[in-house]
């Protein structure tokens, strides 16, 4: 559902207009910065710091707006289970997969199929009925995932191990979209972002204590990528993203989702040295057409 804007805005002001761009790029960085930050850590023990920092991060916020905690036990639950798909499932899966040897940018266009798969499989939750456009994108969609994962050098030593821990990221950002889909209760994004915060650090620290050495190596590029997946990710980009939906902008962000994989792309070949095949750049196209394809038809829709 769009919301339209209020008539008579002439002029939006400069920092809403730049503010999807600014959203689409910070976001876009994050596979690259995140593959560099897992040469000096293990992927749990990277996550359980970058959670604990975003809450010490948040919680300034926290005392000077007093924002609205969740409401009963049921918001509180639905909070910490979207939590635990984002935090835990979704970027510990992605972290493992990368780990393994996953290029970023492969992983990024894998990611991109979330709003492929959201629009096949809302109509279980909503009643509505999915149309044969729909089927046609998902399987576009994954025609260039498939043609990605066969480029040269893009999955490392661990090619199946990693693509089956991409797929369960890509399952636990899908079911999260989901099941708030399916709840529909809105909670403020300072304390939504602290209680899911606190929640992948209560999950995953015992996990990397249990299965990792938990040894990092302070080098000037991890503490590059570990600021950046904290400021710009967990802080800048999540706020960005949940003020423009609020404004009315979900379709204005949803169309520019579909540049992320080039930019992620992009910013992995200047930040790791990652190849960009002709292949791959084909699977790209493939996914593209499919997301966009979704979600033209979602939107008349």
């Amino acid at each position: 559902m769009q919301i339209a804007a209020p008539t008579g805005r002439t002029a939006e002001p400069l920092f809403w207009r730049a503010a999807p761009f600014i959203f689409l790029i910070l976001w876009s960085g994050g596979y690259a910065f995140a593959k560099l930050g897992l040469s000096y850590v293990e992927p749990m023990t990277m996550l359980a710091l970058r959670y604990g920092l975003a809450v010490l991060a948040l919680l300034p916020l926290l005392l000077l707006r007093r924002p609205r905690w969740p409401q009963g036990g049921r918001h509180w639950g639905a909070v910490m289970v979207t939590g635990f798909l984002i935090q835990c499932v979704y970027f510990g899966m992605a972290y493992l997969a990368m780990k393994r040897g996953m290029n970023a940018g492969t992983t990024a266009i894998i990611m991109a199929l979330q709003p492929i798969l959201v629009a096949v499989f809302a109509p279980f939750i909503s009643a509505a009925r999915g149309s044969p456009a729909l089927w046609f994108g998902l399987a576009l969609g994954f025609a260039g995932v498939v043609l990605v994962i066969l480029s040269e050098g893009s999955l490392g030593p661990s090619p199946w191990v990693a693509v089956f821990l991409a797929l369960c990221s890509l399952g636990g950002i899908t079911s999260a979209t989901l099941f708030e889909k399916w709840h529909g209760m809105r909670t403020d994004p300072v304390t939504g972002g602290i209680v899911q915060y606190a929640v992948g650090f209560a999950v995953l620290l015992p996990v990397a204590a249990m299965t990792e050495t938990m040894v990092i190596d302070w080098t000037p590029g991890f503490a590059v990528s570990i600021a950046y997946l904290v400021i710009a990710n967990s802080i800048i980009s999540i706020s960005l993203f949940i003020a423009l939906v609020q404004r009315g902008d979900a379709t204005r962000i949803s169309a520019m989702m579909y540049l992320v994989p080039p930019l992620a792309m992009v910013a992995a070949w200047l930040i790791l040295g990652e190849t960009i095949t002709p292949l791959a750049l084909l699977g790209f196209a493939l996914s593209a057409a499919g997301v966009y394809i979704v979600g033209k038809k979602t939107a008349s829709g």
